[in-house]
């Protein structure tokens, strides 16, 4: 059985090591105050109102977008891709749901969370009991929904979150984001940032002989690999 070699990083002393780690601290450090820095924009972001009467097939039968917050204040949506004719949902759409753990921290901050999609209802339930899921999923199908937030654009899924407040009955969209967007909540990407080799993939700046391939393409559905 032959190996294949692979390049190591810097071989240090431990007091060189330290050194080197207290120098990327100060950058770890400017870094997370930069984002409670952006994290206090967004709560600043103006909203929109959402006027548009929506209604969703869930498992406890047809849903307005107000029904969707459960009574609570703010509602969190995963775009998920899962297109009228898909027979399974989207890989990295499910990377994502995989990450979302008991909805209970969410919900003690008066927060709800539900996956989106335009595929009929039925598949979205076959599909999250095989990935074994707790999540609420609804279907949009027969709504503009995903168009009108640009989930789906020309006929194409796309990759999104959508945030909502509530005011009494009335609902407002309040931020958004797409494609590596979403990474944030996907936390396998947080954690091998954290390895000396990253994410392995060929956009990274990494030392030369770094095992690297495509954007995304070793993914696969958790019970694919």
């Amino acid at each position: 059985m032959t190996t294949t070699a692979r390049a190591l990083p810097q071989i240090v002393t431990r007091a060189e090591w330290d050194g080197a780690r207290a120098e990327l601290l100060v950058k770890e450090k400017e870094l997370m105050r930069l984002k409670d820095t952006v994290s206090a924009a967004r709560r600043r972001l103006p909203m929109v109102e959402i006027t548009e009467s929506y209604t969703f097939e869930t498992e406890n039968g047809r849903a307005s977008l107000l029904d969707l917050f459960e009574g609570r204040r703010q509602l969190i949506v995963q775009h998920f891709m899962f297109g009228t004719d898909w027979e399974q949902g989207c890989d990295g759409c499910s990377l994502m749901a995989d990450h979302i753990g008991p909805l209970s921290h969410l919900h003690a901050k008066d927060t709800s969370l539900v996956l989106v999609s335009r595929a009929e209802l039925p598949k979205l339930l076959a599909f999250r009991e095989r990935m074994g899921w707790q999540l609420p999923w609804a279907s949009s199908a027969g709504t503009t929904f995903n168009d009108d937030f640009h989930a789906t654009a020309d006929g194409q899924e796309r990759q999104s979150i959508s945030v909502f407040l509530r005011d009494g009955d009335r609902v407002f969209h309040t931020w958004q984001t797409f494609d590596r967007g979403e990474e944030p909540f996907m936390v396998v990407f947080d954690l091998l940032d954290l390895t000396p080799y990253g994410r392995q993939e060929t956009w990274e700046d990494s030392p030369q002989g770094w095992p690297q391939q495509p954007p995304y393409e070793w993914m696969r559905l958790a019970d694919s690999y």
